[in-house]
């Protein structure tokens, strides 16, 4: 069974996996933010700068197992996998969308 996500969030994964840290911001809105382990980052330049850090920390990838659509937004869990305690490790990521960008991403066990 092949998991369709939206293209932004598809394109996310994929940006975060290959450690592209433009290629993750352009996933967003101009104004985005991502909250992840008790940081808040908001607009493209931070967001890459956030995923560069993140991927030097912790070599992380991101294999999306399931997903579901509510009035929130998007939640998709994920296997990660890398350099962490507790890795492997699955981790809910709730995408609220605006047009074709992610609006805000917040990443949580």
């Amino acid at each position: 069974m092949t998991l369709h996500l939206p293209a932004p969030v598809a394109n996310y994964f994929n940006a975060a996996n290959e450690g592209t840290p433009a290629g993750l911001a352009a996933c967003f809105t101009v104004d985005g933010v991502v909250h992840d382990e008790g940081r808040q980052v908001r607009g493209h330049a931070a967001i890459a700068a956030w995923s560069a850090a993140t991927r030097a920390r912790y070599a992380a990838r991101a294999t999306p197992l399931g997903s579901e659509a509510d009035a929130a937004g998007l939640t998709v869990w994920a296997l990660v996998e890398g350099n962490f305690p507790g890795s492997p490790l699955q981790l809910h990521f709730q995408f609220r969308l605006q047009n074709d960008a992610i609006a805000s991403l917040e990443i949580a066990a």
